[in-house]
């Protein structure tokens, strides 16, 4: 299939699913056209003690830096999210980027005040969908000309965030306003607080943990599991020949009906038939809707991501403790920042739970860390189409 069509046939089936099952986004979309810019650098060393070359991502910029360059505020990207946080590429794009109802001119991360910079990040999964790029185990190993399949290195979340500042260092921006991110951007937003504490005054973990425990590390196992399982995966050796799809989509399905919570899906689903007069106690082939639209959006994320930058990023969020410590109040010992913490009330995926005990333990430790959840019965995707429910906290915040 053309690639315009597999990101067209995305961005449809995503619409679709945000009116069946999600709040609708308010708010005009952020107004300029957004441009997609590269970051790179020879080499990386991972913490692991590897070294990556000719490493290089995709990044974009809402707002202008200022003179001083004391204004901008760090978006860190969510699991299978890239840097396409607000606006669009092109006026034909049929939604703005993830967060654009908070960024823009007047919104809380507003765009006359803050210059907003969001970047795709190493081993970002949405390799396919024409505009994000990234180095990870899709890319080509130098000396060799192949992809790295299973030999990339393993990340971890310090990996993601040194990638990340070694951008705003090539900006010259000294000092950001903010850092901020959600799911696994919200565990980034731990990390950055936790290692560098100079480099902000303010930290905005949104339905993020600041350690991931066994439950956790479970599900990121089941997760996985099926691309695994899938025998056209060939233990990450695909690249040029037919792609675990199916694998892919299966899990994407656990991810996605774990993003969700049994209240909203029961509203507007509920058990309605996929198709009028198509029984699902008649055959096999009937469905019901709920389970149709899960499917469809799994099917289109399988065509733009890749299998092995999926199980990159999941093991980077098992291996994840904040600051590397022997424990939470070690890891963060360090943190000098204030944090938001804003955690999904109806999050099924990560708990609130979590983001209490890092509030809890801050707290302990004397640290500055506010803690308030998102309301709503979306679950963990509250995150995103819920946020303007505290989008006054933000803006207030960001303003102290």
């Amino acid at each position: 299939m053309d690639m315009r069509k597999i990101v067209s046939c995305f961005s449809s089936v995503c619409l679709i699913f945000s009116l069946l099952l999600l709040s609708p986004r308010s708010g005009n979309a952020y107004d300029p056209l957004v441009e997609k810019k590269v970051f790179t650098l020879p080499s990386y060393t991972t913490v692991g003690g590897d070294v990556i070359k000719d490493v290089r991502f995709g990044y974009e910029i809402y707002g202008e830096l200022n003179a001083a360059k004391d204004n901008a505020i760090l978006i860190l990207p969510y699991f299978s999210g890239t840097g396409h946080a607000a606006g669009k590429f092109a006026q034909t794009d049929q939604q703005p980027g993830y967060w654009d109802s908070i960024i823009g001119p007047g919104k809380p991360l507003d765009t006359d005040r803050f210059c907003i910079i969001a970047g795709d990040g190493l081993i970002s999964q949405s390799i396919k969908d024409g505009h994000t790029i990234t180095t990870g185990p899709a890319s080509i190993e130098p000396g060799t000309g192949k992809p790295y399949g299973m030999r990339f290195p393993i990340l971890t979340i310090r990996d993601l965030v040194n990638a990340q500042k070694a951008l705003v260092d090539s900006l010259g921006i000294k000092k950001l306003h903010a850092v901020m991110g959600l799911s696994m951007g919200g565990f980034q937003s731990f990390e950055w607080a936790a290692v560098f504490p100079d480099s902000t005054n303010r930290i905005i973990p949104v339905v993020g943990a600041a350690e991931t425990d066994g439950y956790l590390i479970e599900n990121m196992d089941a997760w996985t599991s099926p691309t695994k399982l899938d025998p056209r995966w060939n233990q990450g050796d695909y690249y040029g020949k037919a792609e675990p799809i199916d694998g892919l989509a299966a899990s994407f399905k656990i991810v996605l009906h774990e993003a969700q919570h049994w209240r909203g899906v029961s509203k507007t689903a509920g058990r309605k038939w996929a198709q009028e007069g198509k029984d699902p106690a008649k055959s096999w082939d009937n469905e019901f809707l709920a389970e149709q639209t899960l499917d469809g959006i799994a099917k289109s994320l399988a065509q733009v991501n890749d299998a092995n930058s999926f199980l990159y990023q999941a093991k980077a969020t098992q291996l994840f403790v904040a600051g590397d410590g022997s424990n939470m109040d070690a890891g963060l010992a360090n943190v000098k920042a204030r944090l938001l913490i804003l955690p999904a009330q109806a999050d099924l995926m990560v708990f609130p739970k979590y983001s209490k005990e890092a509030a809890e333990h801050l707290q302990h430790l004397g640290k500055a860390a506010a803690y308030h959840e998102i309301p709503g019965d979306g679950g963990h995707i509250d995150a995103i189409y819920g946020i303007t429910a505290v989008g006054d906290l933000i803006k207030g915040f960001l303003s102290q």
